[in-house]
Order: C-alpha cells, then structure tokens, then sequence
C-alpha cells in the first residue's frame, strides 16, 4: 500500500460508522511499549505523549487505527522478563523499549516481532544489532549517547571544579549498561588526572551509602549514567550531593530541573518522538534488519545557577557561553 492509498484509507475510516469499524480487526495496529521507569512518572507520562503525538503526526491515532498496549517494569529487574513474555504473548506488530534492559528481556523473548529501542548507548556489545548502519536482526532504533559522551561530563566536572580529584559513578548494572560507561569514563578519567570510582546500586539505601561513603573525602564529584535506577531515586541523588556539596553531572535536563547542578544529553521526549518514524516505517512494512540506528544528532547543556551558587562553585563563562539554557 502507498502512502496516498494510506492516507485515503484512514480519512475514508474517520465516517465510517462504529459498528463498520469493528469488523475491520485487520485495521488496528498493535504497538508494544515496555517502560523502565513507572507509568506515572511525570518523565515517562513525557515521553508517550510525545511518542503519541509523534505517531499521530504520522497518521497512527489510539483506538482508531493504532493500539497502543503500554507495559512498565517501574526499574525492578526482576519484572522485565515478565513483562517482555507478556507483549510478544499479545503479537503486537511492533515493539517499543526503553533501555537496555527492557531491550534484551524481549530479544530473548522473540526473534521475528520487530522491535525498536530508544535510550541504548551500546546496542553492539550486547548483540541488538550487528553493526549501526545494518542491522540485520529484528532490532533496531535510536542512540541515547556515543561512545565519548563520559569524557565530555568529566570535563564538565573538572571544569566547574578545578580542584576535582575523585569522581563516583553511581549505577545499576541490573538497569544500565553500566560496564560501558565505566570502562569508557575510566580512560576519560585518566586523561584528566581524576580517579574514577565505581559504585554499583541497586537501591535508594544503595545510593545513599555510597554517597555518604564517598563524601567523607574532599575534592569529589558524581557523575550518574543513564540509568532508571538513578531516574527513580533522582530526588535523593539531588538532596545527597547538595547536603555534601558535591559536584554533579546529570545525563538529562530533567535533573537539572528538579535542583541537579547540570546536564548533558539529548532531549528524551524529542527522542520518543523520533522514534515514532521508526515505528511508522515497520508498520508500513519496512525490516528493521535495514534500517540503521539513528546517532543523536543534538545535545543540550543545562546549568542550574541557583545549586551551583548553595554548593559554593562558580560556573565558569566558557561553561556558561556553551549552555543552551540556565535555570536561575
């Protein structure tokens, strides 16, 4: 079918009565979507809108020519493996992951439902797909950051703190790709005379040990990674490093927003959006076999000037002329 029989078929579907519609099954397009983070989060509550505004644009409107069946492990790993049985138990025609985790739950679940993942930074380590430009499996999607992305927030750390010694990587290996981001910010780290230590999480009272723990020593700051663990608990992370003032960097603005001192990443909502054209594509019949992960093609850097002033740091002005925004 062409875009114009399409769109032809959908505009003709708006006048059809309801009881027509309901003997046309074959119509409604299932979409998966399996979230890290609870449903009711403000964040993910975000990011469907924007997938469903993304997908609407596209001509998928929910209920009548698109469903959309979304599933939420609420960052408990033990739940991704359920929930993923459950989708491919449905035969959506498509699915929508978040993360690593989610990601490699439905691949071992199925090999033949397309799906399509966002917030993945390495999805060639653990075999989602052979390389970014061919996928060549039934998994394809969009890149949350690239392989440099820890050098840049360590330079930001010691940039807004020269005396910066030792940095925390605080993270969930159960709900991140937590060895990729330690091994690359360990050779960043090098680079910039500072000490990476590792703190692997799987709790608030995880966090909050290892954060305590490490601000017994001066000049340390926290760098956190995409991770939903750090998403969930970003309240007490933010409390933390201002109680020790600590120095941290936060991989999305949303920390920032909520008290974190700065950021650097892509804009998840604009992401999940995106993301909507790859969903639009399979259902049109495309393989995500061969259509290649998208790179993020825009970072953003957020300051909060107000934590910068409670944690005594000046925000240097080659930091703040780079800024796309500054919350006062």
């Amino acid at each position: 079918m062409n875009r114009r029989e399409f769109i032809t078929l959908v505009g003709g579907a708006a006048a059809w009565p309801v009881a027509a519609r309901a003997q046309q099954p074959d119509r409604i397009r299932r979409i998966g979507v399996l979230l890290n983070v609870p449903e009711h989060d403000a964040e993910a509550q975000a990011w469907l809108t924007g997938l469903r505004q993304g997908l609407e644009k596209l001509g998928w409107v929910q209920d009548r020519n698109a469903y959309m069946d979304v599933r939420s492990a609420a960052g408990r790993a033990d739940q991704f493996p359920v929930l993923a049985k459950e989708l491919v138990a449905k035969q959506p025609d498509v699915i929508l992951t978040h993360a690593p985790p989610s990601t490699s739950a439905l691949q071992r679940e199925t090999r033949t439902i397309p799906i399509v993942f966002v917030a993945v930074s390495d999805p060639i380590g653990p075999g989602f797909v052979a390389s970014l430009a061919r996928p060549r499996g039934n998994i394809t999607g969009l890149l949350t950051f690239e392989q440099g992305i820890t050098g840049k927030w360590l330079a930001m750390l010691k940039e807004i703190a020269p005396h910066l010694e030792r940095v925390a990587l605080v993270g969930n290996p159960a709900t991140t790709n937590y060895d990729y981001f330690q091994r690359t910010a360990e050779a960043a780290a090098q680079s910039l005379m500072v000490k990476l230590i590792p703190y692997r999480v799987a709790t608030a009272a995880d966090i909050e040990g290892a954060i305590i723990g490490f601000a017994d020593v001066a000049n340390g700051g926290l760098l956190l990674p995409p991770d939903t663990t750090g998403v969930r608990n970003r309240d007490l992370i933010i409390a933390l490093a201002a109680r020790h003032r600590l120095p941290a960097v936060y991989p999305f603005r949303f920390y920032v927003a909520d008290g974190g001192l700065m950021s650097y990443g892509v804009d998840q909502v604009e992401m999940f959006r995106q993301a909507a054209s790859y969903v639009d594509r399979i259902l049109r019949g495309g393989s995500p076999a061969d259509i290649p992960v998208q790179a993020p093609t825009k970072y953003t850097t957020v300051v909060n000037l107000k934590t910068a002033k409670a944690l005594g740091f000046e925000v240097p002005s080659s930091l703040m002329v780079r800024a796309d925004e500054v919350i006062e």
